[in-house]
């Protein structure tokens, strides 16, 4: 589950930074806390299908392109 949560945190903030966010544009949109999206990006929490859904959705990516690895 670790590597999946690494994988995870290296897409999204790979995206957000490809979409010119900072973690705190991303969570206003996502209606998330800045800390939180920074966990998600450290890989040290397990958000929800929820959470990834609409991270994705602002993001403008595929869910499953959060979670594969590149």
């Amino acid at each position: 589950m670790d590597q999946v949560c690494k994988i995870l945190a290296s897409n999204v903030k790979a995206h957000r930074l490809a979409q010119g966010l900072s973690q705190e544009e991303l969570a206003f949109e996502a209606e998330l806390d800045r800390t939180y999206i920074s966990q998600i990006e450290r890989g040290v929490c397990n958000p929800s299908i929820l959470v990834l859904v609409k991270i994705s959705q602002i993001l403008n990516v595929e869910l499953p392109d959060l979670l594969l690895k590149k």
